[in-house]
């Protein structure tokens, strides 16, 4: 495939994420054609595909016997991620894995096993980090030396409905698929900080490093969760606190402020479906001015889907490594124990 500058890809799970997020971007990339959808639902399965000219299919594993399909995105609800992450591996197709990699750590790991065994990519779609915003305070971390503060947090607003009207694409519904999920988001606790921790817990590794502990408290008004926790680095002898909200009954909220030894790093993060850079600032001792970038291209799920391309083409590493994305489900599980234990120390 070196000779070539694009894969082809097959989507795996027509629902609203990869309608509104993937699809549109899959377009506009450089180096991802998309080929083929697959979905239990035929309504969704049929007409995704009809609408973007692509192979539609109701069987997951007809989509993964296509030998036009180079690479699959698993865009799936979480409690498959194991499932189809691993069929998709041992069928011999790079993975692209929508945020987490998979429900447990154990679970991430063996996937991640699984693709090091076979010399294929593993890419959880954790998007931020492909946000030119974060990937230049990430390039600035290093300067502002040792970090002794690292406060983030990521406060997603109760009514998207308003802005999502405006922003998302007309979408093709299944109302039975609708009505079967929302069974399983019963559990809002668990369903809410998986769906937006993970996010925040990855941009911590990326930004901070690995954490070596995490004490949390999660607090509840009706249906609207907070979770607010301090952690320890490995790498840094400063601390970490962070706040997940969902939802909170403002606008959307998300960012980052790094203290080091040597500089301050100030991250203010859109709504994701603005799809802008975050506006950052980076000071540095003794310099007399701040760096503040200014970005072309800033949709991350169009960069992400580049960098996972160019990763199979190039043979260049994923971002985030499969590794990363173990380390994301391992945050939440142990801000989970910990919160449920009110506030037990857990070794991450």
């Amino acid at each position: 495939m070196t000779d070539r500058t694009r894969i082809r890809l097959g989507v795996v799970g027509a629902g609203r994420i990869t309608q509104v997020a993937h699809l549109p971007t899959f377009a506009k990339t450089d180096h991802v054609e998309l080929v083929a959808i697959s979905d239990p639902s035929p309504a969704l399965a049929n007409g995704v595909a009809a609408r973007y000219g692509i192979t539609g299919y109701t069987e997951t594993a007809a989509l993964l016997a296509d030998p036009g399909v180079d690479a699959v995105l698993i865009a799936t609800p979480d409690r498959f991620h194991y499932s189809l992450g691993k069929q998709a591996l041992e069928a011999g197709k790079h993975v692209l894995m929508e945020k987490p990699l998979a429900e447990t750590s154990a679970q991430a790991q063996e996937l991640a096993d699984l693709a090091a065994s076979l010399g294929l990519k593993l890419q959880t779609g954790a998007m931020k980090r492909h946000d030119p915003g974060i990937a230049f305070a990430k390039q600035h971390v290093a300067r502002i030396g040792e970090i002794l503060s690292f406060t983030s947090w990521y406060r997603v607003m109760a009514d998207r409905l308003p802005v999502e009207a405006t922003l998302f694409p007309e979408t093709v519904v299944d109302p039975e698929v609708r009505r079967v999920e929302n069974t399983f988001k019963a559990d809002r606790e668990s369903y809410l900080l998986a769906t937006h921790g993970a996010h925040l817990f990855d941009s911590l590794t990326f930004l901070g490093g690995p954490g070596e502990w995490v004490s949390a408290r999660v607090g509840r008004v009706g249906d609207d969760y907070s979770w607010k926790g301090v952690a320890g680095m490995r790498d840094h002898g400063g601390l970490i606190s962070f706040e997940v909200a969902a939802a909170v009954h403002g606008v959307y909220a998300e960012g980052a402020d790094i203290y080091g030894a040597h500089g301050h790093i100030s991250i203010r993060t859109p709504f994701p479906f603005f799809k802008s850079a975050s506006e950052v600032e980076v000071h540095i001792d003794g310099d007399p001015a701040a760096l503040v970038p200014h970005f072309g291209d800033t949709d991350p799920y169009k960069l992400q889907a580049d960098h996972f391309a160019l990763a199979i083409l190039n043979g260049t590493p994923e971002d985030p490594s499969p590794q990363d994305g173990v380390a994301a489900v391992r945050w939440i599980e142990a801000v989970s124990e910990s919160s449920r234990s009110q506030g037990q120390e857990v070794r991450l």
